[in-house]
């Protein structure tokens, strides 16, 4: 018990702005806080389900519940994935060879490319955060969960880019092959508990597998492996398809009838 906690406290430390005990950074709470990330999918995505349940028990307008669903994940997490996926835009935009665009995501500076996708980012979230026709908490709740157990275990099953970093890190302190055999499980529980919740959860699920066999492909070809920028890059990529298959999906149910 103390090391599950002690691996969900580190977890919650490092991809979340939630004030968390702190604890040690040692080999024994870092060997499974990559299990315990998807915990964190799990904060976000009741504190989006409990927004929503206010905003419809306030009456408040679309445009003010689809803000709060737009910003509460990057309140949740401090914007660490975002950063990551900033980098990985401006690396890509760069049309660089594989070390030279290792070499831009190592840069702190933001350059064009990062700025103009993040306004695009926010845009087409707040866009369909608030065109959403029904917000369904659990399928949100298990999408969240879904997109960190899929981040981990891209980290614990895929070859890294290079052998410093935040995903080298977390790969040498886990026993990767046991932590690839549950985050696989995790991820094939949680794809099959989303399917569950109908035709939305269905495209929710083919969306964040589509987004993970590109991810795969990309880092690899285009990286050389696996980075904690690349990590971030994932995440917010494979939610937003995940929210705009599952509102495309709610718009065809809703018509269908008429097609």
């Amino acid at each position: 018990m103390k090391t599950v906690m002690g691996a969900a406290a580190a977890a919650f430390s490092m991809f979340s702005a939630l004030p968390v005990p702190q604890v040690p950074w040692d080999q024994r709470n870092m060997r499974w806080m990559l299990a315990a990330f998807p915990l964190v999918g799990l904060a976000a995505g009741g504190a989006c389900w409990g927004w929503s349940a206010l905003c419809g028990l306030l009456a408040l307008p679309d445009i003010l519940q689809g803000a709060g669903l737009c910003l509460l994940p990057v309140l949740i997490t401090g914007g660490v994935h975002l950063d990551g996926y900033a980098d990985t835009c401006d690396a890509l935009a760069s049309h660089a060879s594989p070390q030279r665009r290792q070499e831009i995501l190592k840069d702190p500076h933001l350059g064009a490319f990062a700025a103009i996708r993040l306004c695009v980012y926010f845009l087409a979230s707040f866009a369909l955060w608030t065109a959403l026709p029904r917000y369904d908490g659990p399928a949100f709740l298990l999408a969240f969960c879904l997109s960190r157990a899929l981040s981990g275990l891209a980290i614990a099953a895929l070859p890294l880019a290079r052998n410093t970093g935040l995903a080298h890190t977390f790969a040498a302190a886990a026993d990767r092959n046991r932590l690839r055999t549950l985050l696989a499980v995790l991820s094939a529980l949680l794809a099959a508990l989303l399917c569950l919740r109908g035709m939305a959860g269905i495209s929710m699920t083919a969306a964040a597998l589509g987004v993970f066999l590109r991810y795969r492909s990309m880092a690899q070809r285009l990286f050389g492996g696996i980075s904690g920028d690349l990590a971030g890059w994932f995440l917010q990529t494979a939610e937003l398809w995940m929210l705009a298959a599952a509102c495309a999906a709610q718009y065809l149910e809703s018509c269908g009838p008429f097609m």
